[in-house]
């Protein structure tokens, strides 16, 4: 019996050999062609900001053009679809936000399955969030405002861009800090809604770093909070949530990297290994600081591990307070 065994093992490893020394051959030739960016959002905004910062790096690094084609709707479903299904052998890559650890629970179904169809390659970058409110708001800290809003519950409403956005989602997250009633009004961009929350149409929204600081220095916007583990210097003395006194209420924005799931070990490496060094260069970290976002590279084992907790912790949300997308 142990015999056989011996024998089938061998039996095979020999029919594995020849798909084995493929994969190998395939990796060390690559990239033999232009590789695809797939952006799951529109020209202009942060995470298409972000893959053309990084463009010429890896064009460089890689010694093949680098092409970005933007794939926007669905919250990014229709990028990670098509790049899910795209063949792997590193042509294809997915530049996503942070949606991806969230749309399975959000959507009543998928065409792709994000932990089973896609490859982590690397986390990117993250973007600070503030919490922000009109000026007429009589609070100054987390705790006023929640203290405003259990005083007269459904008198305080707050923006996003959109159902299921990182700013919705966080609002619920200070809903369940105090079981507070802030009333959700979802836009479809974030513009319109800090335009109202300017006029004071709305009066509370957690919104980018990047995009909050200018609107505070010119007074039109009060700024309560950050909602990352640190402060930031565009918003000097301004504490974080946790600092606060409320850990729970925190939120990111960011950008990551994925290939489609069969795509070889060895490619994956590469990319990670190129990325990363691009995200450390002094140039693209210059560029990032201007946009409001920091550098954030990982390894694909710690980004893997990312997306599960971001998915076990927005997904338990999710459910509880029923949010749907579609």
């Amino acid at each position: 019996m142990a015999g056989l065994a011996v024998l089938g093992a061998l039996l095979t490893a020999a029919a594995l050999a020849p798909a084995r020394a493929q994969t190998q051959a395939q990796s060390a030739a690559w990239p033999d062609r232009p590789v695809r960016l797939v952006v799951s959002f529109a020209p202009g905004g942060v995470h298409d900001t972000l893959a053309r910062v990084l463009q010429p790096k890896l064009t460089e690094a890689l010694g093949q053009p680098i092409v970005i084609e933007n794939r926007p709707g669905a919250g990014g479903n229709i990028a990670a679809e098509a790049v899910a299904k795209s063949p792997p052998d590193g042509g294809t890559f997915l530049v996503a936000s942070e949606a991806i650890a969230t749309n399975e629970y959000l959507y009543g179904s998928l065409a792709y399955d994000p932990y089973k169809d896609l490859a982590p390659v690397a986390k990117l970058a993250d973007y600070p969030m503030a919490l922000i409110v009109n000026p007429a708001v009589p609070a100054t800290t987390v705790k006023e405002l929640l203290a405003v809003a259990s005083a007269k519950p459904g008198s305080l409403s707050y923006g996003s861009a959109g159902i299921g956005t990182s700013g919705h989602l966080a609002g619920e997250l200070l809903n369940s800090a105090e079981k507070v009633r802030l009333v959700h009004v979802p836009y479809k961009g974030g513009a319109p809604a800090l335009a109202d929350l300017v006029a004071g149409r709305i009066q509370v929204m957690f919104l980018s770093v990047s995009l909050s600081a200018p609107q505070a220095r010119q007074g039109r916007i009060r700024v309560l909070a950050l909602t990352g583990d640190k402060r930031s210097d565009k918003l000097p003395g301004v504490p974080t949530t946790a600092e606060q006194g409320y850990p729970e209420v925190q939120a990111l924005l960011f950008s990551s990297l994925l290939a489609p799931a069969a795509t070889p070990e060895p490619i994956v490496r590469r990319m990670n290994a190129e990325v990363v060094h691009a995200l450390r260069s002094p140039e693209v970290e210059k560029r990032l600081e201007e946009l409001g976002a920091v550098p954030a590279p990982t390894t694909p084992e710690q980004f893997a591990a990312i997306l599960r907790r971001d998915g076990e912790t927005w997904g338990r949300l999710i459910r509880e307070k029923h949010i749907r997308a579609d």
